[in-house]
This record gives C-alpha cells, structure tokens and sequence, in this order.
C-alpha cells in the first residue's frame, strides 16, 4: 500500500537530515558568531535578513516549483515507481541536499556572492566567463520550460470543466496578497505570525474564489490562449524581478511554502488514510523497450527527475538569493539541506500519485501537472472537500511553486547578465532582465502547443549538468582551503558522467540529420534546438573541467 512507501521514504529523509545533515554542519563549521553577509551589509533591497522560518519557505518554494512534480511523474510513468524512488531518496540524501547546502555556506563564506564569482575567487578568469554563460543559459532553459507549463495550467480543462481560468483568477489575486502582505510586514512592520494568521485563510479563500468569480471574469480569461500567457508571464517575470525582494518574492514566498506545506499534508492524507493500493508496476518493462517513453533508464532516469533529487538551479538560489538573507550561519542546515529534503518529499508524494493509477488509466495520457491535482483531489475527497474546489486547490499549488522559480531565475539571470556584461544601475537591471527574457519568449513564440515538451530535456540535463559543475566549483574551494572535498567530489563525477551522457544521447539525433540540414530540409525543432544547445553545453562543460584540472595542477605545482 501507498502508506508503507511514503512511510519509509519520509523516515529515511528525516533520517538523513538528522545524521548526514548533523555531519555536514560540523564538517561545515557553522558559527554563528559570524557575522553573516545579510546582517553585515542590510540594504533593505538585496540583503535582507529574515528569521529562518520565513527564509525556509521562501527558499523552499523557489527552489521546489515544477521541478519535483513534473519530473519524478514522468520517470515513474517511464520507468516505474521504484526506480524513481530509489533515486529521489538517496539521490537527495547524498547528492542534492550537499550540493544545496555546500553551495550556500560557500556563498556565505565569500561575502554572499553567487557560486558564479565563487568559481571567480577561487578558479582561473576564463573559468569564471564559462560558468557565467553556463549558468545564465541554464536559467533560461528554467524560463522556458516553468513559463509554458504554468501557461498550460491556466488552460487545463479535466472532466470536460474548463478549471484553467479560475486557477489563473486566483493567481494573480494571491500575487497581489502576498505584495500586501509584504508591504505590511516591512513597512508597518506587522508581525509575521499575525500575518501568517491573516493570510493563510486569505490565500485559502482566494483558493475558492477565483472559479467562482463572475462568469464574465472567466469567460475573458478562457479566451486567453497559451501563447497569449506565455507573454503575461514574462511580463510578471520582468516586473517581479526588479522590484525589492521585500514587496513580492519574499512574502509570496513565504506563503507558496505553505501552500507547499498544505499539499504535503494533503499526500500525507491520502497516504495514510486514503486505503490506496500500489497499482502501477514498480518497473515498467514496457517503458523500457519503447522509443516513446522511457529510452535508457541509465542516464535519463537522472535528468528527468531532476529536482527531486539533485538540481543545480538551487544552487543558485542559495547562493543568489538566499545566501543575502540568512541570518546565521547555523540556518544553513535547515534551509539549505532541510529544504531539499522537503522537496524530495513532494517527489515523492507527486509519484504516488502516479502508483495509485492502473497502467491503462486515461488519467495518464494527461500533461503531469493534471495527473498530480489529480492525486491530490482525490486525496481532498476522503474529508469531503468536492472534486470542483480540490482540483482547482492543487493546480493553485502547482502554479505558485513556478511563480517563484519564475521570477527568482529572471532575478538571478539579470545579476549575471548585467556582470558579465559590466552593465550597473536601474537601466543595466532593466536591459539584463529584457536580455534574460528575450530568448524565452522567442522559443515559445516559434515552437508548437507544449513548448516545454521540446524544453524539457535540455533543461533537465543543462540543470544536472550544473548541479556537477557547482560541486566542481565547491570542490576546488574546499580543496585550496585545505579540507577533505571526497563529499562533493563523489557526487561530482556520478553528476558529470550521467549528465554529460545525456547531452551525448540528446546531440546524436541532430548529428544524424545534419546531411539533411545542409540540403535545406527542414527537421523537427526539438531535434534542432537540442542539439545545437547540447553542443553549446557540452563544450562548456569541457573547457570547465579542463580549467578546472589546469587551476589544481598549477596549485601543486605552486606548493
């Protein structure tokens, strides 16, 4: 039954935090004696220091989005649920949750800059100008895949019921909440449990409100197509990654923390109540063998679950945003390590929404995000809350996870834009931010129905990739500081080799049909764009690691 699965899974995670999690700190050091950067330099925009709780949700919700929905679905229709599973448990024990945590105590340690001027500090020049550009596409990639996939959730239709308006409706009604809950909290500096108290039921109501709004209302908003909101959304991500911290990302934030909250109790319902038997095979023999579906489990099993287990986007959360607003050093543990265990968790509840469906179920043939309201709204329905408010309940959720990502990833694509470009002051923000954005809308102005179909697997692999190379970058650090670095070495290479396999397997098909290209006939885009940006990425990734043996060689040379 579910209930065992997500038992033991939830055990183990908690074990892992307790004693992997305790290990990390003193291997760490943690003190709090040290002044943190958000403390030290406070400029009320960028660094601002927050109590843990209230940084834990909102690093929580940033870092969580999609990612540990979308992709352990996928796997897990793919390949089975054990397979999936295996890999979310050990996979955020061993390799996520130190690669999270390294990265924001590294960014803490070198005045809370992002791991992109950590490899600046502690690698050669080109090094730095390489992991820039990596990085900056990667978050791209990011834009790209989350933008669509919300676009497509304000479009959802199940049971032959529009429910995509009504999430839209409440969407931007609960964006405009959680600004007014931020200028409460900064400017008339209302207390955050008051405004938690507050809130919370506002943000629930809005939950019921937005598909009851005035037919009217609804109606304008199902007339708005998925194209159409692809652009809103990068117009909320240009707004949203340029005003203070305070105003928006951090009480939004804070509140899609316990959206995600309430939708892990919900999983924890139905696991525990609900009586649902395991009814998708643990491993799917026919996903397998088919072309259309899981391919090889070694390495796409690893690049498909992606944030679930290990995600190099959140390793510039930590160190892009979060790293300004720890607090003390000791917080890193639970946010930085705690938070990826926690999205581990929702991994695991959003795949056994997945085990609770027959192989042949018409629920499967649906987008990922439906199959997850799915699971939750059945889950809502064993404490009788109606399938029409429960399933709009979860698309809710689902959509203000990728907000955050959404407008942290514009916000960290713009910082690194405007350094790698020397561009300062309100206009350099305003340009980066409009360079960041430019390439989104263009692929999903050019690509069919479901652009983040085609974005998926180069996301995915761009976004592991990265996870390898941070720890790279950590590595190194560690290394020249004189510490043990085996605890992010051997994650490293498992990362690099899984990863730089993938960009091979994605690049092969567009090598193939490069005679084609040359003749002018034209070729699928998925194929074109993933092989062009998985030659980009591979070189990349290359020219870093031989950078990175060049710095580490000159090192002993030099002692």
């Amino acid at each position: 039954m579910i209930v065992y699965v997500v038992g033991i899974s939830g055990a183990a995670l908690l074990l892992g935090y307790l004693l992997y999690g305790k290990f990390l700190a003193r291997f760490f050091k943690l003190d709090n004696n040290i002044v943190t950067p958000a403390c030290q330099i406070n400029d009320g925009i960028d660094f601002v220091p927050a109590k843990a709780n209230l940084l834990l949700g909102q690093h929580f919700s940033a870092i969580a989005a999609a990612g540990p929905i979308v992709g352990p679905i996928l796997a897990g229709i793919w390949f089975g649920w054990l397979p999936a599973l295996l890999w979310i448990i050990f996979g955020s024990i061993f390799i996520g949750g130190i690669h999270d945590f390294s990265s924001l105590v590294a960014s803490v340690r070198h005045k809370a800059v992002s791991i992109v001027e950590v490899v600046k500090g502690n690698m050669s020049r080109t090094s730095h100008i390489l992991f820039m550009i990596f990085v900056w596409l990667c978050l791209v990639y990011v834009v790209i895949a989350f933008t669509d996939i919300t676009a497509q959730t304000f479009k959802a239709v199940a049971v032959g019921e529009a429910y995509g308006p009504g999430v839209a409706a409440s969407s931007i009604l609960y964006i405009a909440a959680a600004m007014i809950m931020g200028i409460l909290l900064y400017k008339f500096k209302l207390g955050v449990g008051i405004a938690t108290a507050v809130f919370l039921p506002v943000v629930l109501f809005i939950v019921w409100l937005g598909p009851h709004l005035p037919q009217s209302i609804l109606s304008a908003l199902s007339g708005i197509s998925a194209k159409q909101w692809d652009i809103i959304l990068l117009i909320y991500c240009f707004i949203a990654s340029i005003i203070p911290m305070w105003l928006l990302l951090q009480p939004r934030g804070y509140l899609g923390g316990w959206l995600l909250y309430l939708t892990i109790a919900v999983g924890l319902i139905g696991a525990v109540f609900g009586g649902f038997d395991i009814r998708y095979p643990a491993i799917n023999t026919v996903g397998f063998a088919s072309i259309l579906n899981g391919k090889l489990i070694f390495p796409i099993l690893f690049i498909t679950v992606a944030c679930g287990a290990c995600s190099g986007f959140h390793s510039i959360v930590s160190s892009g945003t979060t790293s300004k607003q720890l607090a003390k050093e000791s917080d890193a543990r639970p946010v930085g390590y705690g938070a990826m265990l926690l999205e581990a968790f929702v991994a695991v509840l959003a795949l056994a929404t997945v085990m609770i469906l027959a192989p042949g179920s018409e629920i499967l043939k649906n987008d990922p995000n439906m199959i997850y309201a799915n699971g939750l709204a059945r889950y809502l329905g064993l404490v009788g809350i109606d399938f029409r408010v429960a399933f709009p309940f979860a698309l809710l959720a689902f959509s203000t996870f990728v907000y955050d990502t959404l407008d942290v990833c514009t916000r960290l694509g713009r910082y690194i834009f405007q350094e790698l470009f020397g561009l300062k002051g309100r206009s350099g923000g305003m340009i980066s931010t409009a360079a960041t954005l430019l390439f989104p809308l263009i692929f999903l102005m050019l690509t069919e129905e479901k652009g983040y179909l085609v974005a998926w697997p180069i996301f995915g692999t761009s976004n592991q990739l990265l996870a390898g190379l941070t720890l790279l970058a950590v590595s190194v650090w560690l290394t020249k500081t004189g510490r043990n670095a085996i605890y992010t070495i051997i994650p490293m290479i498992f990362m690099l080799v899984m990863t730089i396999w993938s960009l091979i397997l994605l690049i092969i098909p567009f090598v193939e049909k490069i005679p084609l290209i040359l003749k002018g006939v034209a070729v699928k885009p998925d194929i074109f764009i993933s092989g062009i940006f998985g030659i980009i990425l591979l070189i990349l990734s290359f020219a870093l690691i031989i950078e990175t043996l060049n710095t580490l060689i000159l090192k002993r040379s030099r002692s």
